[in-house]
């Protein structure tokens, strides 16, 4: 029977040959990873950041974030939340002091106005004041239409008693038409404008009343002012629906579509102020309409 050979047998000489291959071959690895290990140190000890420039780049992201929470975009002073009120460097009772401000009706409509309740000092008061916004209504012949509002002229009906003062909320049409310039068409419609707010909180909604003119409500309202307020009963914003909210008489269907449409994609509202950022909101009632809704 004929004898298997291997083909895998080696003499000393192969074996020794093979041997220091293989050890070469280790060796080249070794020194492979050695190298590597030595670049990677090299590398890093490159990549170290100068502390200078890091400290740079911390003031920038810094302010960054101070641009990102004080917004340059303008905004109405009176809406301001606490949390607005402390990121534009307000501290808490100034803030409390404005809440408690608003929490009678009340509203600032002059950056001094806004100094005088919130007591802020003149340097904080240099750094907001640009970004403030009022309504243009406000700024509009305020002095004189001030002067107008108080003064009320002496008469003999005045003189003999009579009250100087009336409530709007309680004139009739009858009453409304003795005001040169509003005649019977006007004073119907002041009296279905009252009725649909449900009663005037303010002088100024009568502003609001279409074809009225600004200086024939001047007149009006040395006659007549609001000397009692209605009770009125706030829309909730995040939970009133598109036809609740279309009540009030400020605000048409469509706008109160993209009220909740607003809501329903970015949250609840948190700040009246928002409002602003919904196309189409009359921004420049935004004080009135408040009074009629609550968070």
């Amino acid at each position: 029977m004929k004898k298997f050979i291997s083909h895998f047998k080696f003499n000393k000489r192969e074996q020794s040959g093979i041997f220091f291959f293989l050890l070469i071959i280790l060796l080249f690895q070794l020194a492979s990873f050695f190298i590597n290990d030595q670049s990677k140190d090299n590398a890093l000890a490159t990549l170290k950041v100068n502390p200078a420039i890091q400290a740079h780049i911390d003031s920038l992201k810094k302010e960054a974030h101070k641009r990102s929470v004080n917004s340059p975009f303008k905004f109405n002073p009176n809406f301001i939340s606490d949390y607005k009120g402390y990121a534009l460097g307000m501290n808490p009772q100034e803030i409390d002091r404005l809440l408690q401000f608003r929490k009678s009706d009340r509203y600032v409509n002059s950056a001094d106005e806004f100094q005088k309740v919130t007591q802020i000092s003149d340097s904080l008061l240099g750094e907001i004041a640009p970004l403030f916004k009022f309504p243009e209504w406000t700024q509009t012949n305020k002095k004189e239409r001030s002067r107008q509002r108080s003064y009320v002229n002496i008469s003999s009906d005045n003189l003999a008693g009579k009250p100087l003062i009336k409530d709007i909320n309680k004139a009739t049409a009858e009453e409304l038409k003795s005001i040169n310039g509003i005649g019977a068409r006007l004073s119907a419609r002041i009296v279905k404008f009252r009725d649909r707010l449900g009663g005037f909180l303010t002088d100024d909604q009568l502003y609001d009343v279409y074809g009225l003119e600004p200086e024939v409500t001047d007149r009006l309202l040395q006659r007549f002012k609001v000397l009692t307020k209605p009770t009125v009963s706030k829309i909730n914003i995040n939970m009133a629906s598109v036809p609740e909210i279309a009540k009030l008489v400020y605000i048409n269907y469509d706008l109160a579509y993209k009220i909740v449409d607003y809501r329903e994609t970015k949250g609840f509202i948190k700040s009246f102020d928002q409002l602003r950022d919904i196309e189409g909101f009359p921004t420049e009632k935004l004080d009135r309409i408040v009074l009629y809704l609550s968070l």
